[in-house]
């Protein structure tokens, strides 16, 4: 990773937000970051010298009069995603003002080679400047002061076997997966414009991702949101298990109820979650009242999240959690049970992870550059 030059403060706060704008004329970022003219001039021409910003054109004013518009120069780098997913590992890389330079797409297994791949695609010039990893899984300190890595065995080998890919001497962030599609809904998705709200995601495994006042909710151990944990069953005479709550809301088990409620007379029994989905949209009654019955177990879940959060909106994903015929299952068990609470399908969907990873990559990368000031104006 190249160093990123030693800037000052105004040529620091201007490249922070050229990066955010994406481009954007001299009296624009005057505007942005709240200095004046003149030293916007002098901070830019730090920013040009330095190769961070490149003059990309000119802009017209309604009085006939151009200004020279500016963005990001071929030094600022760019940043890796990485999300290691159940089944699939997306790898993005992106430029500091988010634009998509590199994208791969793999199984698990071949997680190493999507971020070969993608490091390989991205401009030769530009310096890396932060990796995301996004896990499912909590992260924890590791206890030889190696870095932060998977808590448990969950991620922990996919996530070493990715590690052997990574360039040496870039940061390397890890996140919670869930909380990296909550960013995604919250900036691109079905929660743009809301500063609190719910990601609940239903899948192979479940995860609520918390967002209060715009910013992910991560808890003191950095487990918030982890609903496998909650004590299931309640119920006298059976002791909770540790994790039951999403073995019995996870795929496998409405697949195993599926199966078990299925009948000779209803056809082939369905062998994944969307062929399950897929016969509920085309109106089989069987594959219908599996649907019904896992909207109610997800409604209950939603209202012990509105019980808990008070979130004014849950916002619904994963691979069975997104689909919209659980909509208005869930939110008639979520209205029996609790107060109003607004709840949506995501519009992100499977992209939801590595779109909120590369986010907070960008956001990473460009702490990267703009904490290299070190001297006053």
């Amino acid at each position: 990773m190249a160093e990123a030059p030693r800037l000052t403060e105004s040529a620091s706060a201007v490249f922070a937000v050229l990066a955010e704008a994406g481009s954007a004329t001299r009296p624009q970022l005057a505007t942005l970051a709240g200095l004046s003219k003149p030293t916007v001039s002098s901070a830019v021409a730090e920013l040009e010298s330095a190769r961070l910003a490149a003059h990309s054109g000119t802009s017209s004013s309604g009085t006939g009069r151009s200004a020279a518009v500016y963005g990001l120069g071929p030094a600022a780098g760019a940043v890796l995603a990485v999300d290691l997913g159940p089944a699939v590992t997306r790898v993005r890389g992106c430029a500091l003002d988010g634009a998509l330079l590199a994208e791969t797409t793999a199984s698990r297994e071949e997680a190493a080679d999507a971020v070969r791949g993608a490091l390989a695609a991205l401009p030769a010039d530009a310096p890396l400047r932060a990796i995301v990893v996004a896990v499912g899984d909590v992260t924890e300190w590791d206890r030889e002061g190696a870095g932060m890595r998977p808590a448990t065995a969950k991620a922990g080998p996919v996530y070493d076997a990715v590690t052997v890919a990574l360039p040496p001497g870039v940061p390397v962030h890890l996140e919670n997966n869930v909380n990296c599609a909550a960013l995604a809904e919250l900036h691109e998705g079905a929660a743009r414009g809301r500063r609190t709200f719910g990601y609940l995601r239903i899948g192979v495994g479940i995860g609520l991702g918390i967002v209060i006042g715009g910013h992910v909710l991560r808890g003191a151990n950095g487990a918030a949101g982890e609903l496998a944990r909650l004590p299931y069953p309640w119920d006298e005479g059976r002791e909770p298990r540790r994790e039951a709550l999403e073995e019995y809301v996870g795929a496998r088990s409405l697949l195993r109820r599926a199966a078990h409620a299925w009948q000779d007379a209803d056809g082939p029994c369905p062998r994944t979650a969307e062929e399950l989905f897929a016969l509920a949209a085309a109106g089989r009654a069987a594959a219908r009242a599996v649907v019904a019955r896992h909207a109610a177990d997800v409604g209950r879940l939603a209202a012990a999240v509105a019980a808990v959060l008070d979130p004014g909106l849950i916002v619904l994903g994963g691979s069975t959690g997104a689909d919209p015929q659980l909509l208005p299952g869930v939110r008639a068990e979520l209205a029996r049970l609790s107060w109003p609470t607004e709840v949506v399908s995501s519009t992100v969907g499977d992209l939801g992870t590595v779109v909120g990873a590369a986010r907070l990559a960008v956001i990473r990368g460009v702490q990267t550059v703009t904490e290299a000031a070190r001297t006053k104006d």
